[in-house]
């Protein structure tokens, strides 16, 4: 009864301390094995790991790929044309030790404390050596890969690795954004009042050739009639005087006649002429003037 209370204590001490020894590495994770601070294992492979109770301790890091936004700053191009940017990055530990080292117990925050500052001197740099134009331009990818060239030479003593860094606003400061869109402003109506005077001028080119036409096309088609209503008078003297070659005197008749309807129309019609008048040949006796009763 004595031996089995004995061991029972026992036991359960063992099992504690086989329990204690164990740890478990998950996929998403990479682990550092302490002894008093000083690394002693190094755990990147998920699985079980062992370590010593009570003296060894086990840290734990991430290997996932982790994101950092960088606060805004004013970085001032080749041209003096100052610019708010900030950036969001992507970064990893690749290197457990150097990065214990480096950042001692503060762990990923502090990393991303010191990777901001390494980013931020990153974006001065390259940003600061090139005119505002590449900025805003598609220059913008090269300037965003050497961004994160220049970052990652410098973060590779804290053991991480800066996978990406994209720039994700790259705009005025306030004070310069009012004066910048006047600027632009005046620019487009300037472009605009250019279009506006070549579309006149086409215009007046356009109205002008018309008009030409008009006239070169009004100036032939008098011309073709003055023709056709030249030989349309010839072609009716000749019909009158083939007709008068013919019978002078039923000619003289059929004039009389027609002269006779023109003068004489409408109920009230008054002529005033001289009595003896040839143009009352016709009209005071039945037989043609010039011939004897």
């Amino acid at each position: 009864m004595n031996r089995s209370a004995l061991l029972l204590p026992i036991l359960a001490v063992v099992v504690a301390g086989i329990m204690s020894s164990l740890f478990i590495v998950d996929e998403r994770e990479k682990v550092l094995v302490l002894q008093f601070g000083q690394v002693k294992q190094v755990k990147e492979t998920p699985g079980l790991g062992f370590k010593i109770p009570l003296i060894q301790e086990v840290v734990t890091y991430e290997d996932r790929i982790l994101g950092l936004q960088t606060a805004p700053l004013e970085v001032t191009p080749l041209d003096d044309r100052r610019l708010v940017v900030d950036a969001f990055a992507r970064w990893r530990i690749v290197n457990l030790i150097d990065f214990r080292e480096a950042v001692g117990a503060g762990g990923e925050n502090a990393a991303q404390v010191r990777l901001e500052r390494i980013i931020t001197a990153a974006i001065r740099e390259v940003l600061g050596g090139v005119p505002s134009n590449r900025v805003l331009s598609e220059d913008r990818t090269s300037l965003m890969n050497q961004i994160r060239d220049n970052a990652r030479r410098q973060a590779l003593s804290l053991g991480v690795d800066v996978v990406d860094v994209r720039l994700t606003r790259t705009d005025l400061p306030e004070q310069n954004l009012a004066a910048t869109y006047a600027r632009m402003r005046a620019e487009r109506e300037r472009e605009a009042a250019d279009e506006r005077a070549r579309g006149e001028e086409a215009a007046q080119r356009v109205r002008a050739a018309a008009d030409r036409t008009v006239i070169e096309l009004t100036s032939d088609a008098r011309r073709q009639a003055e023709v056709i209503r030249g030989e349309a008078d010839a072609e009716r003297n000749r019909v009158y005087a083939e007709a008068f070659g013919r019978d002078p005197e039923f000619f003289a008749f059929t004039r009389s006649l027609t002269s006779y309807e023109r003068a004489l129309q409408g109920a009230n019609s008054s002529i005033v002429m001289q009595p003896d008048s040839t143009f009352f040949d016709y009209l005071r006796t039945d037989k043609a003037p010039g011939r004897s009763e």
